[in-house]
């Protein structure tokens, strides 16, 4: 999925979390920035090394886009990516990473469950032929092979559409509880 609908979905799923968890009564609440970062972070774990690669080479080294292109056709430094991406796109490795977390920090940090959520997502919106998901990894190389390619024009308008409803609901929400609370 693109880093948009991650951010959007993360957010959303912390708002969500947090509504939650107020109707409980509770005092934790989930921080909704660092839970959208984290549902970005995966793809920034991998593909920023890359993108610098590409930029730093076409700038200060002068080489067009095409230039840049290995024999196999794939741009320079995107290599690298498909390497990372098996790490930051892993359930094996965020699960030993949340776990390592909560033992440092002597609490569970649930606003790295954005990182989950966007393993989750990606896991049916990646097709095998386009960075297919290695959420088991390093224990098996399965990948899920009934993905929908994210950039699929369909699955982009369904998924703006539950993204947009989403939003407008929470939108609505808010708006109503401030009403109320002006009305006391």
């Amino acid at each position: 999925m693109d880093i948009l609908a991650h951010t959007l979905w993360a957010n959303a799923g912390a708002r969500g979390a947090n509504a939650v968890i107020e109707s409980k009564n509770k005092k934790f609440r989930l921080h909704v920035g660092w839970t959208a970062f984290f549902g970005v972070a995966p793809d920034l774990f991998a593909f920023t090394l890359p993108f610098i690669i590409v930029f730093y080479k076409m700038i200060f080294l002068g080489n067009s886009f095409s230039a840049i292109r290995n024999h196999h056709g794939a741009v320079g430094g995107f290599d690298i990516a498909s390497y990372l991406y098996q790490f930051s796109h892993s359930l094996i490795i965020f699960s030993l990473v949340f776990i390592l977390v909560w033992i440092l920090s002597k609490r569970p940090r649930f606003e790295l469950l954005g990182w989950a959520l966007h393993i989750l997502i990606d896991i049916p919106s990646h097709s095998l032929s386009f960075y297919p998901t290695p959420f088991l990894f390093p224990v098996s190389e399965y990948r899920f092979p009934y993905g929908v390619q994210w950039s699929n024009m369909i699955y982009m308008i369904v998924n703006y559409s539950f993204l947009a409803i989403f939003w407008i609901y929470i939108l609505i929400k808010k708006n109503l509880k401030k009403r109320i609370k002006n009305v006391r």
